[in-house]
C-alpha cells in the first residue's frame, strides 16, 4: 500500500511545480541591498578560460575605414549637461605618422550637423569647431603622429526623449555622412530615467573586447559610461607592430612610454556603430596619459572626446557632470589635482550644492581607479584620493560609484571609510572590458599575495598606503580573508547594465562574456535601493540617519558642505548651513533632501 505521507509528498511536489510554472519569477529572487551587508563571496577564474587575448590586428576588416576623405568617420555622440543638448563628434581626413609630420588645417573642412525629427528630412543645422593634435617624441628612431581633423558640434534646443535623425560633415564639399539616428535622454525628474545604462572599463581592442561590445549591443543600452582606459594605444611602440600585455617588460629600454596612435583611429572605427546612435560618456584613465614632447599628456583624450565640461561649470575635460532623467552623473578625474584645496574639489562641492534631490534623486559618480579593491593589483593605489574626497561624496548622499583600473569585477557592500555603513555608496569595479593586459586573478588576501607598502605607486598623486585601524585586519596592511566590505568578486571579462526603475530602486546586472550565449545567465545581479528616510543629507554638520527608535542620529561632523549658501529643508525642521538640526516633531517622515526653499529649475536649484 502507498503510505499517506508519500501521497501527501507527491501532491505537494505537483502543486509546487505547478506554482513555479505559473509564477516563474518566484524561482529566483533577486537580492536587494536591503538584504545586506552580504557575506563576502568569491568566484575564481574558470581554469578552462584563458586570462586574455591579443589585440585585433590593424588590417582586420572591422577596423578598416568605411569611407574616403573628406567623408566623416569615427562618429560619436556625447550627452550635454541637460537632455536638450547633444554633442556630435567625428574625424575627417587622414592621420599621418612618420619622422616628419605636418598637421592638417582644421579650417579645410567645415563642421556641420544637419538634423530633424523625420528620416530623410534633416531641416535643422548647427555648426561647431574643429581641431587636430600631434603626438611628438624627441627621441631618435621614434615616429611622430598627427591626427585627422576632429570635429565637435553641440546640438541645442532638442526635445527630451525624442528620436532625431542626423548627418554630419561638410555640405559644401558634398561630404555628408549617411543618416544616423539617436534618442535624446529623458528630461530631469524623479519619474524619468534612461532605459539602460551600460558601464564598461578598461576596454581595449582584443577579441575579448569585441565580445564585450557585441554583448553590450544585444542589451540595447540608451547610453554608455566608459570609466577610463579605452584604446590601449600605449601598449605599442610608435612603429606599430604587435601590442604587448606589459610595456615595461617587453621594452625595458624604451626612452618613454610610447604609443601607436593609429590604434585610436581603429578603436574609433570599431566603436562607431554603437557610438553613432547612443551617447558615450568618458573619463580619463592612466592609459590616456600618453606623455610626449614637452611633458605634454592626454592630448588624444582631450582632442577626441566631447564632454559637457563648460556646461557643467568645470571647464576641464578631466571632470564634469551631466543629467539623464532623475540621475545626476559626476565624472571625476584621478589624474589631475583632487586635493581639497584644488579646483576639482571646489567645483565638485559647488556641483553637489546646487542639486535638487527631489528632481534628481540619484547621484552616480565615476572615476577610473577604485578606492575599495581587494585584488592584489592596484591595491590601495589611490588611497590619497579617497582620503581627500570620500567625506564630501558621503555627506552628499552619493548612491553608486563605478570605477575600472582593476581588470576584474568586484561589488562592495555599502561602505564608508572601510566601515560597513548602510548610508555609504555601493562601489562597483568593472575594469573587465577585455583589454590586452589580461584579467586580474590574485587577491590581496591570498597567501603570499599581499603587496608590499612600496608597491602600487600611482601615476599621479602621492602615496597614502595605510594599515587598518579597526576590525579583523587591525594593524595590518591586508586582510587575511576577503574583506567584509567586499560583497562579491570574480575574475572574468564583461560589462554592466544599470536600469533605474524609480527614485529608490535600480537593478544592477553584471554580464560576463562567457554568458553571452547562455540565455538568462547573469554574473551578478542586485537591486540597489536608496533609503532617503534612513540617510538624509544635512548641509554643513554631517549626515542624519534615523535610528531604530525613529529618532535622528547625526552621524559625522563634516563641514565640506558648510559653504553652501542655502538652507536644508527636512520634514519638521530646518538647518541652515553650519547650524544644528532641531526636530520639531516626532513624525517618522521622509525628508526632502534638497538644499533650501528655492524652487527647482531644470535639474538644479533656482534663486527665489
Amino acid at each position: 500500500m502507498v503510505s499517506a505521507g508519500l501521497v501527501l509528498f507527491v501532491v505537494l511536489l505537483i502543486a509546487s511545480a505547478a506554482f513555479s510554472a505559473e509564477h516563474p519569477s518566484r524561482k529566483r529572487r533577486i537580492p536587494t541591498t536591503l538584504d545586506g551587508p552580504f557575506p563576502p563571496a568569491t568566484r575564481r577564474l574558470d581554469p578552462s578560460f584563458r586570462r586574455g587575448s591579443d589585440d585585433i590586428p590593424t588590417d582586420d576588416p572591422r577596423l578598416a575605414p568605411r569611407v574616403h576623405p573628406p567623408f566623416p568617420e569615427q562618429i560619436a555622440l556625447a550627452a550635454s549637461s541637460h537632455p536638450s543638448s547633444v554633442w556630435v563628434s567625428w574625424i575627417t581626413g587622414e592621420a599621418n605618422i612618420g619622422v616628419n609630420v605636418t598637421p592638417a588645417d582644421p579650417s579645410a573642412v567645415s563642421s556641420e550637423v544637419w538634423y530633424g525629427e523625420e528620416s530623410g528630412k534633416c531641416e535643422f543645422f548647427q555648426r561647431g569647431t574643429a581641431t587636430v593634435y600631434s603626438q611628438l617624441y624627441p627621441f631618435k628612431g621614434l615616429l611622430n603622429y598627427t591626427s585627422g581633423i576632429i570635429h565637435h558640434v553641440r546640438l541645442q534646443g532638442l526635445k527630451p526623449s525624442t528620436r532625431y535623425y542626423y548627418k554630419c560633415g561638410d555640405s559644401s564639399l558634398k561630404a555628408l555622412s549617411e543618416e544616423h539616428t539617436f534618442v535624446t535622454l529623458p528630461s530631469c525628474g524623479p519619474d524619468h530615467y534612461p532605459n539602460r545604462i551600460a558601464v564598461i572599463g578598461d576596454l581595449g581592442l582584443t577579441s575579448n573586447s569585441t565580445t564585450t561590445i557585441d554583448h553590450l549591443n544585444e542589451n540595447d543600452p540608451s547610453m554608455i559610461l566608459m570609466v577610463g582606459d579605452m584604446s590601449y594605444a600605449n601598449q605599442y611602440l610608435t612603429t606599430g607592430g604587435k601590442g604587448v600585455p606589459c610595456f615595461s617588460c617587453a621594452f625595458p629600454d624604451a626612452p618613454i612610454r610610447e604609443t601607436y596612435q593609429p590604434r585610436w583611429d581603429t578603436w574609433g572605427r570599431f566603436m562607431e556603430p554603437i557610438t553613432s546612435k547612443i551617447p558615450m560618456m568618458v573619463i580619463e584613465g592612466n592609459h590616456e596619459i600618453e606623455p610626449q614632447v614637452g611633458n605634454m599628456t592626454f592630448k588624444s583624450y582631450l582632442a577626441r572626446f566631447s564632454v559637457p565640461s563648460e556646461e557643467s561649470g568645470s571647464n576641464s575635460n578631466f571632470y564634469y557632470s551631466f543629467n539623464a532623467g532623475g540621475v545626476h552623473f559626476i565624472m571625476l578625474g584621478a589624474y589631475v589635482d583632487y586635493n581639497r584645496t584644488g579646483a576639482q574639489y571646489a567645483w565638485l562641492k559647488r556641483d553637489l550644492c546646487q542639486l535638487n534631490r527631489q528632481i534628481t534623486p540619484w547621484i552616480i559618480a565615476s572615476w577610473h581607479p577604485p578606492w575599495y579593491n581587494s585584488y592584489n593589483s592596484h591595491y590601495q593605489e589611490f588611497e590619497c584620493m579617497r582620503q581627500e574626497m570620500e567625506g564630501l561624496l558621503y555627506e552628499s548622499g552619493v548612491d553608486i560609484v563605478f570605477s575600472g583600473h582593476v581588470h576584474a569585477y568586484e561589488r562592495m557592500n555599502r561602505v564608508f571609510n572601510y566601515t560597513l555603513d548602510p548610508c555609504g555608496p555601493v562601489y562597483i569595479t568593472v575594469g573587465d572590458g577585455g583589454n590586452i593586459e589580461k584579467v586580474d586573478v590574485d587577491f590581496a588576501d591570498d597567501p603570499g599575495k599581499c603587496p608590499s607598502e612600496s608597491d602600487n605607486t600611482p601615476e599621479f598623486g602621492g602615496v597614502c598606503h595605510l594599515n587598518f585601524t579597526s576590525g579583523p585586519a587591525k594593524g595590518k596592511f591586508c586582510w587575511k580573508t576577503q574583506p567584509e566590505w567586499s560583497a562579491f568578486r570574480e575574475s572574468s571579462f564583461g560589462h554592466g547594465i544599470l536600469e533605474v526603475i524609480n527614485s529608490t530602486y535600480a537593478l544592477w546586472t553584471w554580464h560576463r562574456n562567457q554568458d553571452t550565449y547562455k540565455g538568462s545567465a547573469k554574473g551578478d545581479q542586485i537591486y540597489i535601493v536608496r533609503q532617503p528616510e534612513l540617510c538624509l543629507m544635512k548641509s554643513g554638520k554631517g549626515r542624519r540617519r534615523r535610528n531604530g527608535n525613529g529618532n535622528i542620529d547625526l552621524l559625522r561632523s563634516n563641514k565640506s558642505l558648510a559653504n553652501c549658501a542655502t538652507t536644508a529643508n527636512f520634514p519638521s525642521g530646518t538647518a541652515t548651513a553650519g547650524e544644528e538640526f532641531e526636530e520639531d516633531s516626532d513624525e517618522d517622515e521622509v525628508g526632502s533632501a534638497i538644499f533650501g526653499p528655492r524652487q527647482g529649475f531644470g535639474c538644479y536649484l533656482q534663486e527665489a
